[in-house]
């Protein structure tokens, strides 16, 4: 079976202007808050994983977003465990309810294709995607590997311990897709978060990693870490890391990106789901998603909506594929 998966959707999808309203202080362009039919109160934006990883940056720049595009307070949370099971969980409990949001990535298709949860995708109310985020597989800078051959070579000797943020995360996926595309097996330490993964790997518990750029940056840059490739189609253009090759330049045939976004619950009203989409909207149009997008060195392809929803039956069915026994 063929390892490399495509994500990124082709080209930028326009999404249609909720028709009739206009913008007012304090609520995003064409809200159904602006006719009075949902006002947020006391917004609670969870992360499933713990602080200081990728999706605890994504889950609070998403928040900051949102309270400047609609004027609410929202509050983050924080609710790790079971490889981001208890957070999804959290908030499958809160059917129907508009003021949960939860910052969401490729774990809410990998959990329910692999461990039995009572949900999948179709449970909640897919609101926006963000952009997509690759992974780089980095090393400690007095690592003997020098390219990600180097590690497979050394899979097939002698083994080599890898760091994973969860046991079924982006970085559990890409490390399986590198298993069946070299016939190698890896020995997999699993942590709650990339901020663990990082410490793993300074410390020794761990000799490779996969890591979000926007996680791992600063350590590459203060040379404690050092990345052999990405796993992306290309590289990238971002100036920090454009000589690191792809994995494809390396022989190995796999490229694979996690997506970033945020959903509601299931069953919410229509007017709720407008008034999020219409708040992604106008976050999306901000200084402040291009900065993030920028600073974690992300692809910005947002989409909403029923389009949110598309992608997401598409991107399930590629890794069901790729995860298939």
């Amino acid at each position: 079976m063929k390892s490399r998966i495509t994500t990124t959707l082709i080209g930028v999808v326009a999404v249609a202007a909720l028709a009739g309203c206009s913008s007012s202080a304090g609520q995003p362009a064409g809200s159904a808050a602006a006719e009075g039919a949902f006002e947020p109160s006391d917004v609670r934006m969870i992360v499933p994983f713990s602080a200081g990883g990728g999706s605890d940056a994504s889950g609070r720049a998403i928040a900051s977003g949102l309270e400047a595009a609609t004027g609410a307070t929202i509050t983050v949370e924080n609710r790790e465990g079971g490889s981001g099971a208890v957070g999804y969980s959290h908030l499958f409990a809160q059917d129907g309810d508009p003021n949960y949001l939860l910052a969401s990535e490729t774990t809410l298709l990998s959990l329910p294709l692999t461990t039995d949860v009572e949900y999948n995708y179709e449970s909640f109310t897919p609101i926006m995607k963000l952009g997509d985020d690759y992974t780089l597989v980095v090393v400690p800078a007095d690592s003997p590997f020098q390219t990600c051959t180097d590690v497979v070579d050394a899979a097939k000797a002698d083994g080599v311990v890898v760091a994973v943020s969860g046991a079924i995360s982006l970085d559990e996926i890409v490390f399986t897709l590198v298993e069946q595309d070299q016939d190698v097996e890896f020995d997999r330490v699993p942590f709650e978060s990339g901020s663990e993964v990082i410490a793993g790997l300074l410390g020794g518990t761990v000799e490779v990693g996969s890591l979000n750029p926007g996680e791992v940056l600063g350590q590459l840059e203060s040379g404690d870490l050092r990345a052999l490739c990405s796993l992306s189609e290309e590289r990238y253009e971002y100036e920090q890391i454009a000589d690191v090759p792809t994995a494809i330049e390396q022989g190995i045939d796999v490229a694979f990106a996690q997506w970033r976004g945020f959903i509601a619950p299931g069953n919410i009203s229509d007017e709720a789901r407008d008034y999020w989409i219409a708040a992604g909207e106008e976050f999306a149009a901000s200084e402040a998603y291009t900065t993030y997008i920028e600073e974690n060195l992300m692809q910005p392809n947002a989409i909403y909506g029923d389009e949110f929803v598309e992608y997401l039956a598409q991107n399930s069915a590629d890794l069901e594929a790729a995860l298939a026994p």
